[in-house]
């Protein structure tokens, strides 16, 4: 664990009647980031599409966005944090239709502009957007184009967003890199492949989330967070560290 996230695991929150949405809170980073935001007192409300005790939908559907939002403030009256997290499909460029790349960047972009847009009026005092792209938005796989141009597109929105809604809602994202929502700890190259000596877990992203919504970020808007323990800084080369592009 860095410096970073150990400090910010320490930190105590006072989130009591706030309230925060959560979009894919259903399962992975979504769901750990419902559960802390609960934990330090919020109120928290699930969109997803995954069957369960929350909002089910959608999110890539304009209606049940509108229903959605409508749902949150006849119910709590404001919204204070708006985490955008549902993920957008992953398909590349040789099987990837018109119909589901627009459907990825529906998911991943305009979803979160129009929920931004729909809640804007009702954000409390200190509201905060937190937008979470991917290391993907810099660098890729190959056939990743739908999810990627998506991850991509959600980092620009960041800061326009920000610049709009200056003085109003502070906006960042964040972009995790290699995320294993099992918790499995792993060894060898699969570990220090990442300059942090491990693979990540939700509770990585989960706890940056938190502290951008808090007071104690206040000065911090328009910024992309790269959390993926250093794995995009690491130049590799063949034979370095084990690597073999055999």
């Amino acid at each position: 664990m860095n410096k970073l996230q150990s400090s910010l695991k320490n930190i105590n929150y006072d989130f009591n009647n706030k309230v925060a949405v959560v979009t894919g809170g259903a399962g992975g980073i979504g769901k750990c980031i419902a559960e802390e935001f609960r934990k330090y007192g919020a109120n928290v409300a699930v969109a997803d599409k995954t069957p369960g005790q929350h909002f089910t939908g959608d999110i890539g559907d304009k209606r049940f966005i509108e229903t959605f939002a409508e749902s949150v403030i006849k119910e709590y009256g404001r919204i204070d944090f708006l985490v955008n997290n549902a993920p957008p499909l992953m398909k590349g460029i040789d099987e990837c239709s018109y119909e589901e790349f627009s459907y990825a960047l529906a998911v991943g972009v305009t979803a979160p502009f129009y929920l931004s847009k729909l809640f804007a009026p009702y954000f409390g005092e200190g509201g905060a957007i937190v937008n979470i792209s991917s290391s993907r938005d810099r660098m890729s796989q190959p056939q990743t184009e739908s999810y990627t141009a998506a991850k991509g597109g959600i980092s620009a929105l960041t800061h326009a967003l920000a610049v709009s809604f200056a003085g109003k809602v502070r906006v960042n994202s964040i972009s995790p890199g290699w995320i294993d929502t099992a918790y499995q700890v792993y060894s060898g190259p699969d570990a220090y492949q990442q300059p942090a000596g491990r693979v990540g877990n939700p509770l990585d992203i989960a706890n940056a989330v938190l502290f951008l919504c808090s007071d104690k970020a206040g000065f911090i808007t328009g910024e992309n967070i790269c959390i993926d323990g250093g794995m995009t800084k690491l130049m590799i080369y063949h034979g370095d560290n084990g690597w073999s592009l055999d």
